[in-house]
Order: structure tokens, then sequence, then C-alpha cells
């Protein structure tokens, strides 16, 4: 899970739609719930724990469950809610705060099937309904790693901070049984092309990338689990104060003009020409996809690219602003913000410093229709991921105590409408709400 993955406060919201139905709840408690007495297909091997660490990262364990001055895995992650805020647990083995007492099929339930020791539904904040998806393999060998290649930690994970009676679980598991389907209901992606379907493996089930770029229905459960059903997948979401764009591949808020390279540098190095990655996905860069192997990325940017394109027009860089400003022409009051604040970094014609400054012509998270991430990283900056391949660690600093809430909206609808750029214009409102909700954090 990814810090992305603050989209806990699905669970609140969930449950509030369905908790009247205690007793269908009580009565679907068994079912798809997994079985604790499975045990491991194979013997916990040296190489079975190095694939587990691999799968760890796949399914990005770490940006959740290990937190700063924590041992790793140690839990301690706080999840707001609207009822609350739920803690991330020990996945250690420890044997009295971790999972060390656990068997295979303890860890089983409450991966693939959302299903905890104690019988109870967990909070879909652990998005056990992509790790559905998961392969029996990866399952077995995420376990032999937790059991035998990380270091137990005797460290207390905090208790969850909600209060009765929105603390109970009940309809967690109606919820469960509408919306999570059970591993052996789910057919292994196919693909004519072996690399699409491990890409769709990977993007579908351990990467959970659907939790995040996915919008969400009524009971705020994801509209679509997978490519099959339907254009919803990845069409792109709102979550934790930041936009999740479109990963599918057309018009200018998504994937349209990247190649399935382009989508592979940016995992493993937290950026490319086109773009570079801030805010909540940064760590999900850092911690996960920058260890990516190379098949592994590229299979991802071949599945993506794979997919139908939704209507929009494509991104055509246009060059007439550029020759405005050069020129001294200020077309409208952003403009002289934009050169003030703006051009030393990301030029006048838009299109920044390739691997320092990204552009802004054409970048898909500028041009989103969800204008949460333009004004967040504008008000309050932000810096990119460290990774092995990307060492250096570069910073945007926020304009939100030298721009006030017209002056800013005047800004980024200058970006959002120039160099080619097709954007709704930003209202001082939204970025009057940006500054309340990250106050608020």
């Amino acid at each position: 899970m990814t810090p992305i993955a603050k989209k806990a406060w699905l669970v609140g919201g969930a449950a509030a739609v369905l908790g009247g139905a205690v007793l269908t709840a009580t009565a679907l408690s068994d079912r798809a719930a997994g079985d604790r007495r499975e045990t491991l297909s194979q013997p916990v091997t040296p190489a079975l724990v190095a694939r587990g660490a691999y799968v760890a990262r796949l399914a990005d364990c770490a940006a959740c469950h290990s937190v700063p001055d924590r041992p790793d895995y140690s839990g301690g992650l706080a999840m707001a809610l609207p009822i609350g805020r739920v803690m991330t647990s020990n996945i250690t083995p420890d044997k009295t705060y971790g999972i060390g007492g656990w068997s295979f099929g303890d860890f089983d339930r409450a991966v693939r099937y959302g299903v905890n020791r104690r019988d109870q539904s967990l909070y879909p904040a652990m998005p056990y309904v992509a790790y559905a998806r998961m392969s029996r393999a990866d399952t077995e060998a995420l376990y032999a790693y937790f059991s035998a290649g990380v270091a137990p930690a005797a460290t207390p994970a905090p208790r969850n901070e909600i209060l009765f009676p929105l603390s109970m679980r009940f309809p967690l598991t109606l919820w469960r049984w509408l919306f999570a389907k059970a591993p052996e209901a789910i057919a292994p992606p196919s693909a004519a092309d072996p690399a699409v379907a491990r890409g769709a493996y990977i993007v579908e089930g351990p990467g959970h990338c659907g939790d995040c770029h996915t919008p969400r229905g009524f009971a705020l459960q994801v509209k679509a689990r997978s490519a099959a059903e339907g254009p919803a997948f990845l069409a792109g979401a709102s979550i934790d104060g930041w936009s999740a764009p479109s990963l599918r591949a057309g018009g200018q808020g998504g994937l349209g003009d990247w190649t399935s390279q382009d989508i592979a540098d940016f995992l493993r190095h937290g950026g490319n020409a086109r773009g570079a990655a801030f805010g909540a996905m940064a760590p999900a860069i850092e911690h996960g996809t920058a260890r990516l192997t190379p098949g592994d990325a590229e299979a991802i940017g071949r599945f993506l690219k794979s997919l139908p394109k939704p209507p929009g027009r494509a991104f055509a860089y246009d060059a007439a602003e550029a020759r405005r400003l050069k020129a001294g022409e200020l077309s409208s009051p952003g403009a002289q913000a934009y050169l003030d604040n703006c051009a030393a970094c990301h030029r006048s014609d838009g299109r920044g410093y390739s691997g320092v400054f990204p552009p802004l012509a054409g970048n898909p998270a500028v041009v989103d229709e969800r204008a949460e991430s333009i004004v967040r990283i504008a008000l309050f900056g932000g810096q990119t991921p460290l990774t092995p391949s990307s060492p250096a660690q570069f910073s945007m600093p926020g304009f939100a105590d030298r721009l006030d809430d017209r002056e800013m909206a005047q800004l980024l609808t200058y970006v959002r409408t120039s160099w080619g750029n097709q954007a709704r214009p930003v209202s001082r409102g939204e970025v009057a709400r940006g500054r309340r909700a990250s106050a608020g954090r």
C-alpha cells in the first residue's frame, strides 16, 4: 500500500451507508473468507524469501507499514477517516505484537480475503480487493518474506482511534461481500502479448493502482476493479487532497503521448522527459516502483498503452504563447505571475529542463480536470523521489505566502491554458479549499 493509500477514508463512508445491515452481515461473515488451515505448498528457502521481498515491493507494503522512528514494518501510520483514524499494523514476525504466530492460512485470509484472525472484516485501507488478484505463489512468497526475511519488532502498533459505535465492523462484512471478489473467482489476466498480461497482473493486483486512479461509486467502492470491468478503470480520481490522473492513453489528462518506455522510466526513475513524480506519488515510487525490474516496468507501460483510449483531444504543442512572452506581451493576468515565479525553471516555452525541471506543456498533472494536485503543489511545493538511479532530489518551493487566492488562481489558469494546454480555469474557491485542506493535515 502507498501513502496515496490514505484512501482509507472510503471505509467510513461505506460503513455509514451499510450500517443497518447487521443481521445480513453476520449471515455472510464466513462467505469468501478463505481457509485458515491452508499451508505453504513449498519449504521456505532463501530463493522464496527473495521472491517475497520483490513482491513486497510490488505491493508497496513499506509505504504504510514502515514509518519514521519505528522499526521497519512495525506499523503505526495513522490513516485518516471521517469516523476517526485507523493505525497500520505491525507485520513483522514478532509473536506478541506482529504476525509471528500466524499460519499461512491466517496471512492469506488477511491479504487476499480481507479477514483478520478474529474473523473480522478489515478496513479496505488494506487494499485486499486488489490483492485478491495476487497469485497463490506470490502470496506464499510474501508470507515467506515476512516470516523469515524481516526482523521481528516487539513494538505495538497504536490502537485505532474510532469511537463506538462507529468502530463496529459488521457493515464492512457486507461491503466486502458486495464489492470484493474472492481470489478463486478471479481469472488471471490474459493477452496475446505476455508482457501485457504481466503488466495487467501487476497493475490490477499487487500494484493496486486502481485504488487511487479509479473513481468510486455510491459506497465509495472502486467503479471498476480491472480493465475487463470497463472504461472507469484507471480513469482518474481525487483522493486525499490530490488528483490521481487518468492512466488511460488518451486525452490531454491521460498518457496519450507517453510511450511504454516513458511510463517505465517514470516508475523506475521518478520522472521522464514529460513529467516528474511529486506529492503522494513520490513515496510510491521511492518505496516501490523504483525497484521494479526493467521488464516489469516495461510490462506495466505496455499494459497501460493497450487500454482503449477515452474520447478527447490529444495534446498538441502551441508555440504562440512562448513567442508572446519573449516579446513582452502579457496575454492574461497570470502571465506576469508566471514570469515572476515560474519561468526561471519551467521556461517561457513551458517545456522545462529535461531531467531536472518538468515541462508544464502537456503535463497530465497540469491539465487534469481535477485541479487538486496542481493547486497543492503550487501552494506548498514538493520534492521528487529519491531512487537508486536518481539519487539527486529536486525541490519546488511553494508560493502560498507569496500569492493570494486570486493571484494563484490566475497563475494556474494561465498555465492550464497556455502552450497548447486546454484545461478549464482554476477558481479562487479551489485555491482557498486547497489551503484549508492542507492546513488541517
